[in-house]
């Protein structure tokens, strides 16, 4: 573990790498203790840098031996420690390198570099892994052709894989060991090498290209579990697919792999041609997995496969670039799966989550801009930030430049950068010279931080027959960036009458915004509509054209009517969110004046969705959840009491399900079906607003919806509705409820994904109890602090979900997963970093739990031996604006 204070590093002092890397030769040979990797390095001095010493990275590295051009080095022409090695006076020509390392598989907690899961040999090399298989340039503008040969015993491993096509197998005569060969002819960077070695089953297809290409699909999983990635297989054909259909772009290697493993620090990984997933987003059955994991698994599929294109063949020229791969890709597969279900849904769902992590990141001391400008701990910057706000910056780039505009960018970027390592501009130059536009301000998306806030002021003229839309825009300070400069702002925008029809849109000198679209550049503008008789309600930011934050004067009847009447699905359920979200601020703060009648009015509102028969159930459910906790949170930004949130959306929760109880009961069984479980979007939809409906009638604290609840957990034939009524029953302090999950665990404890799900309910009980409950959990059994799935379970569920419980009065929320960070961290910094990101809200809070998580981090702040990661978060959640 790295603990020495890292130095920043800083995008402007970016210069090309002294040395370039040709090829690369990899020999492996696999010991659970002793593993050997024997590098041959063909290298060059970069035509384009001054000479220069050879300098490699390294991390926790044994030395074996080193030659230079076929000969052993004398131990003084260079220097080696774990963390490097440096060659101070090579020849200044193209040289061979080689070089032996020993690495411990086993006890490599960190999960990076290579390490075993349950007994498979894997590797994750993104960011900076690659050093700590071997000494290397270990960065990603310096790209190479590798060839990678493994050899394990057979009985231990008698799968081996690796990057590209397989060129060579067979046994090592007199031994119980096996090797394969595996070449990529794609030039890569180190972070996208992978190998695995292990006992695994399989299942297989193949793909044809639109070009008459064959390819063979194979995706690998613990033996046993063959049965449950069919719908994987199923997500990644459809993703090859619409990837040719849409972007043009057709798989290039002879193979595709997917492995699943169960201990694995993220979601999966990108490696070129052999994809390495948690098993999380690869395992699933009607039984074991809900609708929810069902999309995921078909997002994160799409995800991964997209990066072969956008992150493997173009890739970037250095960690500051990140957003350049993943941002585009999120797009992408957000994309993907609004084509694949419901694009409406799919879309609430996207904005749901960006506000959820990013504008809550962008409001606290952790914000950065898309493409940051200096970072101390490149892996903390896997972020909503460059992965969800990246994606938005992309879309508004097709918003502004329309569907044909955007495809021709796109494609001048695949056909001048295919096969380099690049930056955010030449990303960005692709569509301004495609496209003749220029996009030199909208670049301030890229580098200025923080959620810009835009308020819209209407007048209406009756007698002119106008009406201006009066829009300001600010972007607030963050962290190092005190003055911002007003941004490039797509506002989607409709005008409606009084029927809910959409007003021709004629700017008063006659012209009329491209598609529907307001194109803000200053600080404040004004847009001005003729032909307007009545005065129409304006809809917003529709379909969410821009990452903003919107403030518009409305009142409860203008919110009702866009609930009802808005042609932009996105906006009804926009205006819903508006409403309650007022309500619950109201009533927080004990608003005298009109809360029943605020009430009132919003439950009317409810009522009207439940009577809507034509909705998309998914989006009826979508609309009968209340903003969260977090949400409201949010939404009041200072002096923040997570209590007195909890309470009053809980109140409301139960008064919904009281006064429309008969409703919720009608639509909870008009959506129950009698068919076969079946994970298609129309089916989950259904599912998703009935166990809606049940949860708003549990909320009630009735026996009888209890009840319903109980029948439903037990008569369940898939996870969803299982797990549903299990969810609903955890929020209630009944007999019921302990019964239910005793039940749970006894029928699943053998599945650690599904007992997951299991420690995950617990963590969020919104109850005094739940602290010791958790503590007890870190001993059961079924968790282990050496697995990120579980800690994420319990211990990231307890500080991410568990608003009252983290956010103790006491500050004993913010010390025990202080405790549990800081006894993860010397095994995995990764994921103790990750748990340590809970506090970044902490400045929010009211004055007695904002000084009892003040004192928490200055706790953990003060030990020496903390991880480069943990000392980065915790050092910017404590600094001064």
């Amino acid at each position: 573990m790295r603990t020495e204070q890292a130095r920043p590093v800083r995008l402007e002092n970016y210069r090309p790498p002294d040395w370039l890397v040709e090829t690369v030769a990899l020999d492996i040979s696999l010991d659970p203790a002793r593993s050997r990797v024997r590098s041959t390095l063909r290298l060059k001095p970069n035509p384009d840098a001054a000479a220069a010493p050879l300098v490699l990275d390294g991390d926790e590295l044994t030395l074996v031996s080193v030659k230079l051009d076929g000969k052993a080095l004398a131990a003084d022409t260079f220097t080696a420690t774990p963390d490097g090695l440096t060659i101070p006076q090579p020849p200044q020509r193209e040289c061979v390198l080689e070089i032996e390392t020993e690495v411990d598989p086993t006890n490599n907690t960190q999960l990076m570099g290579l390490f075993r899961s349950s007994g498979t040999y894997c590797t994750q090399c993104e960011p900076e892994g690659f050093r700590r298989i071997t000494y290397f340039p270990d960065r990603p503008d310096v790209m190479a052709v590798y060839t990678t040969r493994i050899e394990a015993d057979k009985d231990e491993a008698p799968v081996l894989l690796a990057n590209g096509n397989l060129v060579e197998s067979g046994e090592i005569a007199g031994t119980n060991r096996h090797f394969a060969v595996w070449f990529d002819p794609f030039r890569k960077p180190s972070y996208l090498f992978a190998m695995v070695g292990g006992k695994l089953g399989s299942i297989a297809d193949t793909f044809t290209t639109r070009s008459g290409r064959t390819v063979a699909l194979k995706i690998f999983v613990e033996p046993g579990k063959e049965d449950r990635a069919g719908y994987a297989m199923d997500s990644l054909k459809r993703a090859m697919r619409w990837d040719e259909q849409v972007f043009g772009r057709e798989y290039d290697l002879d193979i595709f792999m997917i492995v699943a493993v169960s201990d694995f620090n993220m979601g999966a990984m990108e490696n070129k041609g052999l994809n390495i997933f948690n098993d999380k987003y690869v395992l699933a059955s009607a039984q074991t997995a809900t609708d929810a994991d069902y999309a995921s698994i078909e997002g994160v599929i799409a995800h991964e496969y997209f990066h072969n294109w956008t992150g493997d063949r173009i890739t970037c020229r250095d960690w500051f670039q990140l957003c350049l791969k993943e941002g585009l890709t999120v797009f992408r597969d957000q994309e993907f799966t609004s084509d694949q279900r419901s694009r409406p849904v799919k879309r609430i769902a996207d904005v749901r989550t960006l506000r959820a992590q990013q504008f809550v990141e962008d409001a606290g001391p952790l914000a950065h801009p898309v493409r940051p400008e200096v970072y101390h701990e490149i892996s903390n910057f896997y972020t909503a930030t460059v992965y969800e706000k990246g994606a938005e910056v992309v879309r508004m780039l097709k918003t502004l430049l329309g569907p044909e505009g955007f495809r021709r960018g796109m494609d001048r970027y695949f056909e001048r950068h295919d096969g380099q390592a690049v930056t955010i501009e030449d990303f960005v130059h692709s569509f301004a010279d495609a496209t003749g536009v220029d996009l030199g301000q909208f670049m301030r998306w890229y580098r200025q931080a923080g959620t810009p806030e835009v308020t819209v002021t209407v007048r209406h003229d009756q007698a002119a027959r106008t009406c201006a839309l009066e829009i300001r825009q600010t972007v607030p300070p963050t962290p190092g960036q005190q003055v911002k400069q007003p941004m490039v702002i797509p506002l989607a925008v409709a005008l409606l009458d009084s029927n809910g029809r959409e007003l021709p849109l004629v700017v008063a000198d006659g012209t009329a915004p491209q598609r529907g679209v307001l194109t803000l550049t200053k600080p404040a503008e004004t847009f001005v509509f003729a032909g307007l008789t009545e005065r129409p309600v304006p809809s917003l930011n529709r379909g969410f054209s821009a990452p903003i934050k919107l403030t518009i004067e409305r009142t409860a009847d203008d919110l009702r009517f866009l609930a009802a009447h808005d042609t932009d699905p996105f906006n009804r359920w926009q205006a819903l969110q508006t409403f309650a979200t007022g309500v619950l601020i109201d009533n927080v703060g004990k608003r005298p004046d009109g809360g029943a009648q605020r009430n009132k009015g919003l439950i009317e509102a409810l009522a009207s969705v439940l009577a809507d028969h034509a909705l998309e159930p998914a989006f009826a459910a979508l609309a009968l959840t209340l903003p969260s906790e977090a949400d409201i949170a949010r939404d009041i930004g200072k002096d923040v009491d997570p209590g007195a949130i909890f309470r009053e959306r809980t109140s409301l929760r139960g008064l919904i399900g009281a006064q429309l109880a008969e409703a919720l009961r009608l639509t909870h069984r008009r959506m129950t079906s009698s068919q076969p479980y079946s994970p298609d979007a129309a089916s989950a939809g259904r599912r998703a607003l009935r166990n809606s409906c049940l949860d708003l009638l549990v909320a009630t604290g009735d026996k009888t919806a209890r009840a319903l609840a109980v029948e439903q957990f037990t008569a369940a034939d898939n996870m969803t509705d299982r797990l549903a009524a299990l969810a609903t029953l955890s929020l209630q302090d009944v007999p019921e409820r302990d019964t239910a999950l005793e039940a749970f665990y006894a029928r699943y404890q053998s599945d650690a994904l599904v007992i997951d799900k299991w420690l995950a309910l617990q963590a969020a009980i919104p109850e005094a109890g739940t602290l010791d409950r958790v503590r007890a959990l870190t001993s059961h059994k079924a968790f282990s602090f050496s697995n990120p799935n579980r800690v994420r379970s319990l211990i990231g569920a307890f500080a991410q979900a568990n608003q009252t419980q983290f956010n103790r009065v006491d500050g004993l929320g913010y010390d025990f997963v202080a405790d549990c960070v800081l006894a993860l961290d010397p095994k995995n910094p990764q994921v103790a970093a990750r748990l340590m990101t809970a506090f970044r809200s902490w400045r929010a809070l009211e004055p007695v739990r904002r000084a009892k998580a003040e004192a928490t981090l200055r706790r953990v702040a003060r030990n020496a031996g903390l991880s480069r990661d943990v000392r980065d978060i915790v050092d910017r959640s404590l600094a001064q604006t």
